[in-house]
């Protein structure tokens, strides 16, 4: 992992079940990309009880889903991701510029014995395997970028695990600037987590523009 400057990677939340704001415990376990938006939205302007209730529930039913997928399909981003576990919560999640919006969701869960169980999701019943599957204590930020970086899948080689990989996946050669912002990681836990990742796609589309070495061109 390349560090960047003015990020604290040794951030650690004290816990993943105790949401330091009320926004944070509005946004809990709520699928959708655009609703989440929308609760934003609505809380910084202190409107968020004109928000319709059915819009606030972590999950969507079958009637309420399809009527957003006729306004635009990227309403669909992350609504089709799989129910939540007991006691489990999303502490960041992928979201990539795809024509339905795909969302990527990074859960944490208590385990019996007093541990915390990690688990990546995505829409499409895709498993994916992680470094370090359980800890003692929440991961520190460097902790997650780790767990992100080094991911696996069960659908293809992700070069970059599932930060880069799907930027990756989609770039032909001399093409990674149209794919600057294919890919958007954010987390309610770890806020400095997208600040990190907009360095990481910088640093991304600036090697595509490198010179070729020995001078080529």
């Amino acid at each position: 992992m390349k560090p960047y400057p003015n990020i604290d990677y040794d951030f650690r939340p004290s816990s993943y079940w105790d949401p330091s704001d009320p926004l944070m415990a509005a946004l809990a376990n709520v699928n959708g990309t655009k609703r989440r938006q929308m609760i934003r939205h609505y809380w910084q302007e202190g409107r968020l009880e004109d928000l319709d209730p059915n819009l606030l529930v972590s999950e969507l039913n079958d009637e309420v889903r399809q009527q957003l997928g006729q306004i635009h399909p990227s309403f669909m981003g992350g609504e089709y991701l799989p129910h939540y576990l007991i006691g489990e919560v999303e502490i960041a999640r992928i979201c990539l510029q795809s024509t339905t919006s795909d969302v990527i969701s990074i859960r944490a869960r208590p385990t019996d014995d007093g541990k915390i169980a990690y688990r990546v999701v995505d829409e499409y019943d895709a498993t994916f395997k992680l470094p370090v599957p359980e800890s003692k204590q929440p991961l520190s930020l460097r902790e997650l970028i780790d767990q992100l970086d080094h991911a696996t899948a069960d659908f293809g080689d992700l070069s970059g695990g599932i930060t880069l990989g799907y930027n990756n996946a989609n770039a032909d050669d001399g093409q990674r600037e149209s794919l600057r912002d294919f890919t958007c990681i954010e987390s309610d836990f770890y806020p400095q987590l997208h600040s990190h990742y907009e360095h990481v796609f910088d640093d991304w589309v600036a090697e595509d523009n490198e010179p070729l070495k020995g001078g080529e061109s």
